[in-house]
């Protein structure tokens, strides 16, 4: 059976394990898009006893690897940007660019306003020198603004960026709770990962999101969540509370409370606030003083400022912890000063598994270095190829969390009848 061609395969669920050559498809679905050619003739054919055989065999296999991933003494999950769209309705770049630039940001390709930008936006782009128009990208745009204004004060390009600060921060505060926006997937992720015994280190999440969706799906669960501020009124941002638990004490005997998350919003938060030297929560923090990480290519700078600093160095750590399990999804590997640690650490801690879940992960893969796809996509399926823990699951961020089982600890008797089970194999 022969692979079919990579474009077009976005969210089809399947599953490339280190060392394999060919995706294993996790539902009939999946298998009739990617190797089914005898669906051309007969498109209601169904799959004979072989390709059944492979399909509940690629099912089990996923599913045994990430029930063994979760036992690992420590549990990290990364939500890049992709996490946040679908079913979650997040703002992608995309949508960001309309917002900020378009007279009809929801003009449809079909209608005159399609593509047409403000007046003002216009204007901004020529004096920073922005001319791309086929395949605008907002990052690029406020990337240009600011080395523009590196070298020239204008006052125009000035409150043209705070403008499209403003959207951005607005865009990403008000989608939650809207009609369309489900964050479920969020809050099955949340119930599934958070249940560990409580003598093993807590659920770490990263994310490069400013949203709300961790925050909000935690609360709704009632589930406790130490994210670096500390308990007071006016709570304010110190990277020793991440060293800090939550205990349940009762006479003379104490005990981890359950359900406890750390979380490290690795870019900021719509929540944030910087004044003086000090980060508070906020929930209305300006354009000026949000303190967040705007998409622009000074990203990389950016990150070593506090708090960005004490959080991107949590995660440097976590990447160095042994017997470690990091689990991905939608992160495109674009952000270099991410990028790098986690392809360097991979090289230096043997005990690290890595799980990359992406709605494109397979074109990624198949179209190495092509399409726009990061280097890094490059450089780790060469390294899973070569043996390196590293599991690929094309899926989007929904489909993933189902794919995840629930976690708890294995009873001695179930641990030695996997044993078993897997030795007669």
């Amino acid at each position: 059976m022969a692979d079919k061609d990579a474009d077009g395969v976005e969210g089809v669920l399947a599953y490339l394990k280190p060392g394999a050559t060919k995706w294993a498809p996790l539902d009939e679905s999946s298998f009739n898009i990617l190797y089914g050619e005898h669906q051309e003739l007969d498109p209601e054919a169904p799959l004979n006893s072989e390709q059944k055989k492979w399909l509940a065999e690629s099912k089990q296999s996923l599913n045994d690897m990430l029930s063994s991933a979760l036992q690992l003494p420590n549990l990290a999950f990364f939500a890049g940007s992709g996490t946040s769209l679908g079913e979650v309705a997040g703002p992608s770049m995309w949508d960001l660019w309309c917002r900020s630039m378009w007279v009809k940001p929801s003009a449809h390709k079909d209608e005159p306003e399609y593509g047409q930008l403000t007046e003002l936006a216009s204007v901004i782009c020529d004096k920073v020198n922005y001319s791309e128009r086929k395949n605008p990208n907002i990052e690029h745009f406020l990337s240009q603004c600011d080395a523009f204004l590196l070298f020239r004060e204008d006052e125009e390009v000035r409150d043209f960026l705070i403008k499209v600060k403003g959207i951005i921060l607005e865009s990403c505060s008000a989608f939650i709770g809207q009609q369309g926006s489900d964050i479920s997937s969020y809050s099955g992720l949340l119930q599934k990962l958070a249940r560990r015994r409580v003598r093993d280190p807590r659920l770490k999440v990263f994310t490069t999101n400013y949203d709300m969706c961790f925050e909000t799906a935690g609360s709704d669960l009632g589930m406790m969540i130490v994210d670096g501020f500390s308990y007071t009124r006016h709570r304010r941002f110190d990277g020793r509370y991440f060293n800090y638990d939550v205990v349940r004490r009762e006479n003379d005997n104490h005990e981890f409370v359950e359900g406890v998350l750390q979380l490290f919003k690795l870019h900021g938060s719509v929540s944030w606030e910087r004044s003086g030297n000090d980060i508070f929560e906020c929930s209305l923090p300006s354009p000026e003083s949000a303190a967040l990480i705007y998409p622009a290519k000074g990203k990389y700078q950016q990150a070593f400022i506090q708090p960005h600093l004490e959080l991107l160095s949590r995660f440097f750590e976590t990447l160095r912890t042994p017997n470690n399990c990091l689990l991905m999804s939608g992160f495109g590997f674009n952000d270099d000063h991410l990028s790098e640690p986690i392809v360097s650490a991979i090289k230096s801690n043997p005990s690290l598994k890595l799980i990359v879940a992406d709605y494109k992960a397979k074109n990624h893969i198949d179209n190495l270095g092509k399409n726009g796809s990061s280097q890094y996509w490059v450089e780790l399926s060469e390294l899973s190829s070569s043996g390196y823990d590293i599991h690929f699951v094309n899926s989007s961020f929904s489909d993933f969390v189902k794919y995840i089982p629930n976690l708890r600890a294995l009873s001695p008797a179930e641990q030695l009848a996997k044993a078993i089970k897997k030795a007669g194999k």
